[in-house]
């Protein structure tokens, strides 16, 4: 029996990430994963980050997963978003070996069914947890086999596929890949636009798991300041920043100004909804309400939902929605299997913008029409008492609206609204504001913080 307790840090909606993952234990993982998808699947395809860890134990799950006697693809170094188009280009199962942004002292493993769809606590990966705490029984029969395949050609080619960059002006762009795996996926990606329309400047593009120069989470604005400042010197139309894992992708325009993933999402939904009239939108419930307020004007149908992969993936499986995006730059596409990409969205915006004569800032200025606090985390000792108590608050005011889809969502009659959210993980709750402008924000802020830290 395999003993998770110290080493999870997260057991969440797509898999596993922890500090001190080892062999046996991802072998296990491997051998309960192919348990799970063994009726449906003969392979699994595996794909891993440039942490100093994650070659061994993605090669410690492949064997677990052969020794259930299915076999395995490996596609070595790869962004998220690559494996996830492995597995939905060869429509196999997958797993990916990345922390994502997490420090360099973490690893984990992302996981998916064939075509990119997701495992989440309710689809698969409770039970996989349980056999590995339980002991995975032992398969008498052939173990399977492990090939390489390389994909990164195709990848980049079906990315290219989905946006027109060839026609567009001049664009010089800075990118910062944060020693994390867009240092392996842009190159090739850009290298192939026809016409070479783009210039790009790299910064930190050489793979290093110790992540030198900062950590790879763009979320954080200390991690994007070189980006600004790159941009700002060379005199860049955009910059675009990537987290370890490539999976996410945060813009700054011109002037080195962060474009909220908000106006990404909106930007690119109008996009998506010039291809496809009338097509569902999905947002999460953090995104701005200039969201589904401008896809409904362009004539899309938007559809909130919870925060998450896994909802986020479900909903648009359910609606056949065209796009989805989140507030955290998670960007979504029904044609990249419902699966995210900030690779995607990136290319969405370069092409916007080289469609046009003016620069970043003017383009999604107008897809930004309120303030936003950003999400402001409250350590607490009750986290349910505290909620109550900022419910019991505003609950009963004339013209406030909640509703508690996921945590607590609170509207006021003058369009300003917060959602007080539960960590999964932490003893902390997580507040979200928006309102017209940033002395009502502040205002809204201070005052669901004094009864939070109260």
């Amino acid at each position: 029996m395999s003993d998770l307790s110290g080493i999870v840090k997260a057991y969440d909606i797509r898999g596993v990430v922890g500090e001190q993952l080892d062999a046996e234990l991802v072998r296990d993982f491997g051998a309960a994963f192919a348990l799970l998808i063994k009726p449906d699947s003969p392979s699994v395809v595996i794909g891993h980050d440039m942490r100093d860890s994650s070659p061994g134990l993605a090669a410690a799950f492949a064997e677990g997963v052969t020794s259930q006697g299915l076999d395995v693809v490996s596609i070595g170094l790869a962004s998220t978003d690559q494996l996830y188009f492995a597995s939905g280009s060869l429509n196999m199962p997958g797993a990916m070996f990345t922390a994502s942004h997490n420090p360099a002292r973490y690893n984990g493993i992302k996981l998916c069914r064939a075509g990119a769809s997701p495992v989440g606590q309710d689809s698969g990966l409770t039970e996989i947890r349980d056999t590995v705490q339980e002991g995975v029984p032992a398969f008498e029969g052939q173990p399977g086999t492990v090939t390489e395949r390389d994909v990164l050609d195709g990848y980049a080619a079906h990315l290219r596929g989905l946006v027109d960059l060839s026609g567009g002006r001049r664009l010089k762009i800075v990118v910062d890949a944060g020693n994390g795996m867009g240092g392996h996926t842009v190159p090739t990606v850009f290298d192939g636009i026809p016409g070479t329309p783009i210039e790009i400047v790299p910064l930190y593009f050489e793979l290093d798991g110790s992540f030198p120069n900062h950590e790879a989470n763009p979320l954080d604005p200390a991690n994007i300041v070189d980006l600004q400042a790159k941009v700002r010197e060379v005199g860049a139309d955009a910059g675009l920043a990537f987290d370890g894992d490539a999976d996410r992708c945060f813009v700054v325009d011109e002037r080195g100004e962060p474009v909220s993933p908000s106006a990404i999402t909106a930007l690119v939904a109008v996009r998506e909804l010039a291809k496809e009239p009338g097509g569902t939108v999905i947002h999460n419930l953090i995104t701005s309400h200039a969201v589904p307020e401008i896809v409904a004007e362009h004539g899309g149908k938007p559809v909130r939902t919870r925060v998450g992969h896994s909802f986020i993936k479900q909903e648009m499986a359910t609606t056949g929605a065209i796009f989805g995006g989140e507030h955290s730059a998670h960007y979504y596409f029904r044609d990249f299997w419902r699966a995210d990409t900030g690779m995607l969205a990136a290319l969405h915006v370069l092409a916007a913008l080289g469609e046009q004569d003016g620069p970043l800032s003017e383009l999604t200025a107008a897809y930004q029409r309120y303030s936003a606090s950003g999400e402001i985390n409250s350590t607490v000792d009750d986290q349910v008492a505290r909620q109550l108590a900022v419910k019991d608050a505003f609950s009963s005011r004339p013209g406030v609206t909640v509703d508690e889809l996921d945590g607590l969502t609170v509207q006021l009659d003058d369009g300003s609204w917060f959602n007080l959210r539960a960590s999964n993980t932490e003893p902390l709750l997580r507040l979200n504001v928006e309102a017209a402008d940033d002395t009502a924000v502040r205002a809204l802020t201070d005052e669901v913080l004094a009864i939070v830290r109260g």
